[in-house]
């Protein structure tokens, strides 16, 4: 979760850096992001320990598996980084493809239409939604205000997961709000073959 201060900070540097953000701002936008997919990870996590809602356990923790595995590479990173003052030529840019998608299509096969949810689940996703979205921008931003290739890969990658994960956390929200509708939608697009 980027919080208001650190977001503040880091659009600002962004403007001033322009396409030639020095090394120092570089460094403090990976900060502020490993900052952010730790909090991440803390709010899935807990939500999942939290709901009685299946699909609201799985997609959390998923997404809280994903969190781990960017904040890990932004670790390795960070370290490397600040050994050799430059971006390291040894940092793996992949991160393993988020199954988060998959959760619900699987979930739902097997459920039943009139499950329901509980107000707090609703809440929890809706403001992961808000957060992945910011998480999303913030990645296409930092991809944007660097030059150097491996660097605009790696937040490339970055912020599209970010982007997936807000998807799916959407099409749960819609489900979470109307089962039933959210269903005939789900046919109609198998019967069109969209």
């Amino acid at each position: 979760m980027i919080d208001r201060k650190d977001r503040d900070n880091i659009k600002k540097e962004i403007r001033k850096g322009g396409n030639n953000m020095n090394e120092k701002e570089r460094l403090n936008a990976l900060e502020v992001a490993l900052n952010n997919e730790k909090k991440e990870r803390e709010f899935y996590l807990k939500n999942a320990r939290r709901t009685k809602n299946s699909l609201g356990k799985k997609m959390f923790q998923q997404i809280g598996d994903d969190e781990l595995e960017h904040y890990e590479r932004l670790k390795q990173l960070h370290q490397k980084w600040t050994k050799k003052e430059r971006w390291p030529e040894t940092v793996p840019l992949k991160v393993k493809d988020t199954i988060v998608k998959d959760i619900l299509t699987d979930f739902l096969k097997k459920v039943d239409e009139t499950s329901k949810s509980e107000a707090d689940d609703l809440e929890a996703v809706r403001t992961a939604i808000d957060f992945e979205a910011k998480g999303a921008k913030y990645y296409a931003n930092l991809r944007e205000e660097v030059s150097d290739p491996k660097e605009k890969q790696f937040f490339d990658l970055l912020s599209r997961i970010e982007n997936e994960h807000y998807l799916s956390l959407k099409d749960t929200e819609e489900y979470l709000i109307d089962p039933t509708s959210w269903y005939r939608k789900i046919e109609h697009h198998t019967f069109d073959g969209e």
